[in-house]
């Protein structure tokens, strides 16, 4: 399955875990939690990686955070689609004060 229009594809999965493809919306990229999540991919895999955007977290606690970006923006258009599976991910339309801190990191 190929990322719809206006929407990324990211693969995520923490060390042992099977990596999973979601077609992210474009604007997740700019809010501060998404850019905590890129944060530590550069940590991870550098700035220079080659290919597809990789987030080194579980999958769980990325869709977690999504849904958190998706209530912040009020989002009523795209939905974070997981690829591999082709569903939607169901999520709240309510606006929330988010914490700072992402919780989605490896100790």
């Amino acid at each position: 399955m190929v990322a719809p229009k206006g929407c990324v594809t990211v693969r995520v999965g923490a060390e042992g875990e099977e990596q999973r493809r979601f077609a992210v919306p474009l604007d997740h990229l700019k809010h501060p939690l998404f850019g905590a999540l890129l944060d530590e991919a550069e940590r991870e895999y550098g700035f220079r990686h080659q290919g597809a955007i990789a987030i080194p977290c579980r999958v769980d606690r990325f869709v977690h955070v999504e849904r958190l970006i998706d209530r912040d923006l009020g989002a009523h258009g795209h939905q974070l689609v997981d690829l591999d599976c082709g569903a939607a991910t169901a999520h709240g339309h309510g606006h929330i004060h988010l914490p700072r801190f992402v919780g989605c990191f490896r100790a």
